[in-house]
């Protein structure tokens, strides 16, 4: 795991840095009273980031 992690938000742009395995952009879907994004059963017990962007 890395010991630099570090997430900057400012002016609506996000800067990450932290050693990534593999990037997605997928939809939310809805479940239930909430949603959810699908990913590989592969990424099962991982850290993950989710960052909802603006339309």
């Amino acid at each position: 795991m890395s010991e630099e992690r570090k997430i900057k938000i400012q002016n609506e742009k996000i800067t990450l840095t932290d050693e990534v395995e593999t990037f997605f952009e997928k939809k939310v879907k809805s479940l239930g009273n909430s949603g959810r994004v699908s990913v590989p059963k592969r990424f099962i017990g991982k850290r993950a980031y989710v960052i909802v962007l603006k339309d």
